[in-house]
């Protein structure tokens, strides 16, 4: 048991040493085609697609507040409200994210007078911001990495109200998509049209990001074969806080009985699951597959 305890400590330390200057590259990527995306698609064009982007255009169409002052602002305290809620444990791997985002808002924030766009379509305008921003979202979650922002608020109400992080943020999002449509000040037609074209940017680059990127489906499940069953258990349970479900299997050739561990893993999750597992036994046997509809997965 105490063998299995090291080992548990020390694969996230080892996992977030892995490949660490092409993670941290890609996050950088990540977080600047995030950034590119709202101030040369997004803002100009009064598209709030969630989070605190989103607010911030409202802001900035109300009181004329600065996007770019607003973001980091609300980064900053998220960030600080995560360490006294979450602990650090569940912020750390938000905090180069919710830096790097901000600035890279106030980097690109004359970018537009750039690049302009001289289009009157706002379903093309709408298509292109989601693609760069599927681009983004996928190379930042694929590496392990979030940018923070409303991410950390959505892990906040999971951990209270006692619901999945993936149901939190559609409710936040989708709560501030609506609210965005009554507020905006390009006159109350050609806000709501603005809504319905925000809601088809999220369902592009929400597509983009699972499918392309990161996968085909929201989890995935996987079956492990290991001859380190308590520690990979443990990992998953502690760690991952993912159920695991054990089955007994007979190898085939050799009629040997082994057993196999089950667990279902958020996509977000997946390469933390799968670099954790391999730490632990690099010689364990892993099947995943795509899960398309789940029920009590978080």
């Amino acid at each position: 048991m105490k063998i299995s305890n090291r080992i548990i400590n020390n694969t996230i330390k080892k996992i977030n040493k892995k490949d660490r200057i092409k993670r941290y590259f890609f996050l950088v990527v990540g977080a600047f085609f995030l950034a590119f995306a709202f101030n040369v698609f997004y803002s100009p064009n009064n598209l709030v697609t969630g989070g605190i982007s989103g607010i911030s255009i409202v802001l900035n169409n109300l009181f004329g507040i600065p996007t770019a002052l607003f973001i980091t602002i609300s980064y900053l305290i998220l960030l600080v409200i995560s360490l006294l809620v979450l602990g650090w444990d569940s912020t750390k791997h938000s905090i180069i994210g919710s830096m790097l985002y901000p600035l890279f808002v106030f980097l690109t924030k004359d970018m537009v007078n750039l690049i302009h766009f001289d289009v009157d379509n706002m379903l093309l305008i709408a298509i292109f911001g989601a693609i760069i921003t599927g681009i983004g979202s996928g190379l930042t979650f694929k590496y392990g990495f979030s940018t923070g922002g409303t991410d950390i608020l959505c892990q906040i109400m999971s951990k209270y109200l006692k619901i999945s992080i993936g149901t939190s943020i559609k409710m936040v999002n989708f709560i501030i998509i609506i609210v965005s449509g009554f507020f905006l000040k390009s006159g109350y037609i050609y806000a709501w049209e603005n809504v319905l074209y925000a809601i088809i940017a999220v369902y592009i680059s929400t597509l983009l990001t699972d499918k392309v990127l990161l996968g085909i489906s929201d989890s995935k499940s996987f079956y492990i074969i290991t001859e380190h069953e308590t520690a990979i258990k443990k990992f998953l349970i502690q760690e991952l806080g993912r159920g695991v479900t054990v089955l007994e299997a007979r190898g085939g050739y050799t009629g040997d009985m082994k057993k196999v561990l089950l667990c279902a893993i958020p996509t977000k999750e997946y390469f933390l699951a799968k670099e954790g597992i391999l730490e632990i036994d690099k010689n364990a046997i892993i099947l995943i597959n795509d899960i398309y509809e789940s029920s009590g997965i978080e």
